[in-house]
């Protein structure tokens, strides 16, 4: 599974918010900030901060995306 942050993204569209306001209202670093551009690992620690800051949930800015797009039981 890899995880996919394109809802952060739309989230962000929504609100009117650029990656940058995230990162300083987030407190996060530029280099996390990078790790979700590029759908990368980040800590839960950033996620949970994200999520404090846009005052959702981790479903609301993430989802997990299986590595091989095959239907199940195939």
């Amino acid at each position: 599974m890899e995880a996919s942050y394109k809802k952060l993204w739309k989230l962000l569209i929504d609100r009117d918010m650029s990656k940058t306001d995230l990162r300083l209202k987030a407190g996060i670093s530029t280099m996390a900030l990078a790790k979700l551009g590029k759908n990368e690992n980040v800590s839960m620690e950033v996620l949970k901060k994200v999520c404090t800051a846009l005052q959702c949930d981790i479903g609301d800015i993430m989802e997990l995306i299986p590595e091989n797009n095959t239907p199940e039981g195939n």
